[in-house]
């Protein structure tokens, strides 16, 4: 949620980040003039609440002295103001009663409006990203004498997405034996690096209620994507961001306290509406997946130089992976309604020869927060926070992105070191 004093003294500020988002500018003006009706009618309220409090000190004395026995009493004048104060009592409650619904509707403006961007986004559509560097060079399979395999054909039926379509349906499937092996060793490596860098390990539910879906953001924009359990009012989670942000809804946490740094595990389930058609070979682009999520709460003034400490943990892992991969800057129409900016890193996928999302990194600034209602205190004052999300581990992608990048002629895998420690110690998979 935006600060409400930002659309009222610089609503421009809030237009330019709409219109480089390709979303609509006109919600600001909605806003507005709601707002400037509620002030008006709050101050119309404030007036009346003061000449009520002084009409009922004025009755309060003339019962008074009615009390002592005073008989110069002005009983004409007692029933005119005693009128006048019920009146006024009741246009109170009428008034108080819009005021409510005034409000009701301005939150629901704002609610509807994005993040603001920061304004080193890049501006424009999904493909006018900016490259922040490359890491490591594709292989050049040609010289080594052999056509690349893709993930499924080097899984050797251990990624059984027949049977997953058979059982649930399309963009399912069963990991088996030294790939589900495969699955729980990027897991563990995930976390272990994680705690170097001194995040908690968080295991986190997977259903949730509206409130925590809404205030991080997944009801908008995103609602298409997001599967709902209706007899319940329970939603499932696209990403353990959404149960990891709402742990903390409606807290104050201490200064000193912060940040919070958390890394959760989880199932994860999305829609994928809209993306029929595309990707549909594998698992790369399906309904459920597991994923370990880097969280953080910070003051507002570390969110960027935090921002980037995630983005250089998840280069860490794929550097640790020796997977070749790129950064890149997204753009503003590519951008999730909380993030104010955020980076992937994309990795090489030699059967589809170019780079694909694995992980990302977004810096909410206090947008999660306000809707959240999660706030720091700092001398006795409390002022909202910050939240930021990165993905470690897209098991799904990553188990692609490893296959595909490891293989050899003979059909093996090379396990990177840094895995290997936590998959049996195996240095290849499908060796003869």
């Amino acid at each position: 949620m935006i600060n409400p004093e930002i659309l009222r003294n610089t609503p421009q500020i809030v237009k330019d980040s709409q219109n480089a988002r390709g979303e609509s500018s006109e919600i600001v003006d909605k806003f507005q003039e709601i707002d400037k009706q509620w002030r008006l009618l709050n101050v119309e309220i404030d007036a009346q609440r003061s000449d009520l409090k002084v009409l009922s000190k004025e009755i309060g004395e003339i019962r008074l002295e009615e009390k002592k026995g005073n008989s110069q009493i002005d009983h004409e004048s007692l029933t005119s103001k005693t009128k006048t104060a019920s009146d006024l009592s009741n246009d109170i409650k009428i008034k108080s009663e819009k005021l409510e619904k005034l409000k009701l509707e301005a939150d629901n403006f704002i609610l509807q409006l994005s993040n603001l961007l920061d304004q080193e986004v890049p501006i424009g559509s999904e493909i006018e990203f900016k490259v922040i560097e490359t890491v490591g060079e594709p292989r050049n399979f040609e010289q080594e004498g052999f056509n690349p395999k893709d993930h499924l054909d080097l899984a050797n039926n251990l990624i059984d997405v027949g049977r997953g379509a058979k059982v649930s349906g399309s963009r399912f499937y069963f990991l088996k034996s030294d790939i589900a092996l495969l699955e729980l060793a990027l897991v563990n490596f995930a976390m272990e690096v994680a705690e170097e860098f001194g995040f908690m390990p968080i295991i986190s539910p997977s259903l949730v209620k509206p409130e925590a879906m809404e205030g991080t953001g997944f009801l908008g924009q995103a609602a298409e994507n997001v599967y709902r359990i209706e007899k319940d009012d329970l939603y499932l989670v696209g990403t353990s961001e959404v149960a990891l942000a709402a742990m903390h809804m409606n807290e104050i946490i201490e200064s000193n306290d912060l940040p919070l740094k958390y890394v959760g595990f989880s199932p994860c389930y999305r829609r994928e509406a809209g993306s029929h058609g595309k990707d549909t070979k594998g698992i790369f682009r399906v309904h459920w997946f597991d994923k370990v999520e880097m969280f953080v709460y910070c003051k507002p003034e570390d969110s960027k130089k935090i921002h980037l400490q995630l983005l250089e943990i998840e280069k860490t892992i794929l550097k640790r992976l020796e997977i070749p991969f790129r950064v890149i800057d997204v753009a503003s129409q590519d951008l999730g309604s909380s993030a104010a900016r955020k980076f992937d890193c994309e990795a090489w996928i030699p059967s589809m020869n170019q780079y694909r999302e694995l992980t990302s990194t977004s810096n909410c600034t206090e947008f999660q927060a306000r809707r959240l209602k999660i706030r720091y205190r700092k001398n006795n004052e409390t002022n909202y926070l910050a939240t930021l999300n990165g993905t470690l581990i897209a098991i799904t992608r990553t188990i692609i992105a490893l296959l595909e990048n490891h293989q050899q002629i003979d059909g093996s895998i090379k396990i990177p070191t840094a895995l290997s420690s936590h998959f049996k110690n195996k240095k290849e998979l499908f060796s003869n």
